[in-house]
Formats: C-alpha cells, structure tokens, sequence
C-alpha cells in the first residue's frame, strides 16, 4: 500500500495526521478515546481528530 500525508496537526511523529492512500482509502493518525459509550467490534476502532485537520485535508467543505 502506498500512503500520502494529507495533513497533520503538529510537526511531531506522534500527533493526528491523515493520508492517503493508493486503494482510494484514508488513514487516520489520532487519540483513542474512551468513555464513548459505542459498542465497536474487535477488528475496528475508534480515533478521534481535531476538525481543524479534516480541513486542512479536506478543505471547508468538512463542517462540525
């Protein structure tokens, strides 16, 4: 798989960041959170990022 930074949040390795990828996927870099409540099966997770990054991949057409 080959995988494109898209943006990230900080300009440490360990921060939320976004690529692409060349299977017409997004990875997400971010927190796992807790306390959600979500009942999420075993092979998936949750990650949580800041909407300040979906735009800068994304442009403005992301809203909250």
């Amino acid at each position: 798989m080959k995988v494109t930074m898209l943006a990230k949040s900080c300009d440490k390795r360990d921060c939320p960041t976004i690529y692409k990828t060349d299977r017409g996927t997004i990875l997400v870099q971010g927190e796992t959170p807790t306390g959600h409540g979500l009942s999420i099966p075993d092979h998936e997770t949750l990650v949580e990022i800041p909407m300040d990054l979906i735009r800068q991949a994304f442009g403005d057409t992301a809203s909250a």
